[in-house]
């Protein structure tokens, strides 16, 4: 066989991980009836809290003495089993998400010992032995029966709130009825009736797992509302200033001078900076709202909800309290990035501007200095004609000197007459010396080397 064809010890590890279920064999501790407490929390640092998490629960296993062998403990979930010596079952069940954990506390009282009733779990001797991480996202107190639905008058006083909801899920045995009203303990109460037949025990966890991941996922999207109704009022607010600075900046933008200018892309910058950290808060709090609108939508379609007598159904308030509300957060969104693309546009147009106006100024200044070089040039020029005539003048002046003398001592006849001829021959020396001059310095300055760099 290939050797590129053999699998990995890394790709089985993955694998293995992909398709493990460490929570199927939870269904075989569970029976009905039974009561259920569920805690979701909020993780405000899930990178560093998610792990805090998982040792949170260990720590509350060994508070409930719960036996290594009847625990099963992996990244992101896990279960213990306590068993009572009156009977009694206590199932601890731990999970983390990408942005909350939760807890399934299950109490299952004596086979043939009683039912269960809401309230504090009748487990002996439990409390709830820690201080959770994060916020509260929700709370449920579920109850598991064989028996029917209570009449609805009995709902009506165990189920607080105006109106009692109620369908029939998954088959027509099961029954669940809410009010979706917290209770003194800050606990939505579910009344689920399982039928008379047995019921295979993974339906159970089936049927808690649907009714906590719908009112999770719902509370999720719905406790970002107050961040949702403020940062409305704040775009508003952005769009009217960038409306109004839109208006002034185009009217204005032709004549404006680089002072102004400067004043428009500083206050716009700031303004932009503020909807950039505006624009990151909010997508860190709502881009997750679509895919939780979805599992939202998808549990409910799965149950297979079917509609009961003298109910509304469980589906209405939930689609009642949701619908619109992930769309709400994304057209703000799209609102903020609209925004700032418009910040981005009149920030570039007025720096393209500026741009326009430094570079008619450099191109000024670059006539400027031209119009100095060429000054420059020919008064150099002048300068040196005016050097070739001083030094024609005074070798012409030496000249006359030495002819004078040698009229004297009668070499000469006409001392005036040579000083005359002599006059041309002058200014050709002092065009020759001019000329080697410019060409000696010119060649010492280009052979010269260079200055050392200034420390």
């Amino acid at each position: 066989m290939n050797s590129s064809e053999a699998p990995q010890p890394g790709t089985d590890h993955l694998l293995k991980k992909l398709h493990e279920r460490p929570h199927l064999p939870l269904g075989e501790w569970l029976r009905a009836p039974a009561h259920v407490h569920y805690k979701a929390f909020r993780m405000a640092d899930p990178p560093t809290q998610r792990a805090a998490s998982r040792s949170e629960f260990q720590s509350m296993l060994g508070t409930f003495k719960v036996p290594a062998e009847s625990t099963v403990l992996r990244e992101t979930f896990g279960y213990g089993v306590k068993e009572a010596e009156s009977g009694d079952r206590l199932i601890v069940v731990w999970q983390a998400h990408t942005e909350y954990y939760n807890y399934q506390l299950w109490h299952l009282p004596p086979k043939n010992g009683g039912g269960v009733t809401f309230g504090p779990l009748k487990f002996p001797h439990y409390t709830f032995p820690v201080t959770p991480l994060g916020s509260d996202v929700c709370r449920l107190d579920i109850l598991l029966t064989t028996d029917a639905l209570p009449p609805r008058d009995e709902l009506r006083a165990l189920l607080p709130g105006p109106v009692i909801y109620g369908s029939r899920i998954f088959d027509d045995q099961t029954s669940v009825a809410t009010s979706f009203t917290p209770d003194d303990q800050g606990r939505e109460r579910y009344w689920v009736s399982v039928g008379p037949s047995q019921v295979h025990a993974s339906r159970l966890k089936d049927i808690v797992d649907a009714i906590v991941r719908i009112e999770t996922y719902y509370h999720l999207l719905l406790m970002q509302k107050p961040l949702f109704s403020a940062a409305i009022d704040q775009v508003y607010k952005f769009e009217q200033v960038h409306l109004k600075q839109r208006e002034i900046i185009t009217a204005h933008i032709g004549h404006a001078n680089s002072e102004t200018l400067q004043r428009w892309l500083n206050s716009l910058t700031q303004d932009l900076l503020k909807t950039n950290r505006m624009s990151g808060k909010l997508h860190f709090e709502l881009s997750a709202s679509v895919p939780y609108d979805k599992i939202v939508h998808t549990t409910l379609a799965s149950l297979g909800e079917q509609p009961m007598e003298l109910y509304r159904p469980v589906s209405d308030y939930v689609l009642g309290g949701i619908t619109g509300v992930a769309e709400g957060y994304q057209q703000l969104l799209r609102r903020i990035e609209t925004l700032r693309g418009g910040f981005e546009g009149i920030i570039s147009i007025i720096r393209t501007r500026i741009d326009l106006i430094l570079e008619a100024q450099n191109l000024t200044l670059l006539q400027s200095v031209d119009k100095t070089t060429k000054s420059q040039v020919l008064l150099q020029h002048t300068v040196e004609g005016l050097s070739v005539i001083v030094i024609a003048y005074y070798v012409a002046g030496l000249g006359g000197y030495i002819f004078k003398g040698m009229q004297d001592m009668g070499w000469l006849k006409n001392a005036n007459l040579a000083s005359a001829v002599f006059v041309p021959i002058a200014i050709g020396l002092a065009f020759v010396i001019t000329t080697v001059s410019k060409k000696y310095l010119h060649k010492r300055l280009a052979g010269a080397p260079p200055p050392p760099p200034s420390s």
